[in-house]
């Protein structure tokens, strides 16, 4: 990672945050991306602490004029990145009648729009430089739906869309595109996320742990070294896909269950 330009969306807190210092860990000059200023720069300080190299952008991911003007600052200041990772992200799982439409565009604006805007501002001069990397985080929501968040799983889904499509864009240009799915992650998205929590289907922690930061940071790190197209953390949830893929009705039934006997839990 020495000499390698990283930029991190939602770098202020949880994955964002711990992906961003495994990068500085790793010798890259990291970009902070997030809207709040004081914990942003309290990262870039943490990373140079530790003998890193950071530099903060204190910004509102949904406002795409913003992000033009980060990305111009950015090539102008410092240079073109080599890595992007698209993980800012927001929103409540609630159910469709407890869900705004406000709540429903911002859960579009960030991550889904955020990540294009971010990628669509960089990827010019990428492919000009034919080389690359490029991650969109999401969950696996992108492939399984329960009751009570549908606003949310569309906003994943997207996300993994993009992904996908970009994958057979970018590819020519010598570009890679990594689809990161993760599982339950303990950070205060939860706290900031009133309610949320009591819509996550219920599961065996033996079977699907609860992420640290630490682990989804590795696996994003791990697989966009690796130039992987898709990194799946907890491993079980590639079953869980195929059986989907497979087997749709009766995913769904179980999903119904699960998500039924966390809101009496």
């Amino acid at each position: 990672m020495t000499s390698k330009l990283v930029l991190v969306t939602g770098a202020s807190s949880g994955i964002g945050k711990a992906t961003a210092k495994r990068y500085g860990a790793a010798g890259a000059h990291v970009l902070l991306l997030a809207r709040n200023a004081e914990r942003l720069y309290g990262v870039a300080h943490a990373i140079r602490e530790s003998g890193g190299t950071a530099t903060a952008f204190p910004m509102d991911l949904s406002a795409s004029e913003a992000i033009k003007e980060m990305a111009a600052r950015v090539e102008t200041e410092i240079g073109t990145p080599d890595i992007l990772i698209n993980n800012a992200g927001a929103g409540r799982w609630l159910p469709l009648a407890d869900t705004s439409a406000e709540d429903a565009r911002a859960m579009i604006d960030v991550p889904y729009l955020a990540a294009f805007n971010v990628t669509r501002a960089f990827a010019p001069s990428m492919i000009a430089r034919a080389a690359g990397n490029i991650a969109f985080i999401t969950s696996p929501a992108a492939y399984l739906a329960w009751p009570n968040a549908s606003a949310y799983i569309a906003a994943r889904r997207a996300m993994a869309g993009l992904t996908e499509a970009l994958q057979a864009e970018l590819k020519p240009a010598g570009l890679f595109v990594t689809l990161v799915v993760l599982g339950t992650v303990e950070t205060p998205y939860w706290a900031h996320n009133p309610g949320s929590r009591e819509n996550v289907p219920k599961t065996d922690p033996r079977l699907v742990p609860t992420l640290t930061p630490d682990e989804a940071a590795n696996a994003i790190f791990d697989g966009v070294a690796a130039n992987k197209p898709f990194v799946v953390k907890p491993a079980i949830y590639r079953a869980l896909f195929v059986m989907n893929a497979l087997f749709p009705k009766t995913v769904a039934s179980q999903l119904r269950r699960a998500a039924k006997k966390a809101r009496k839990s």
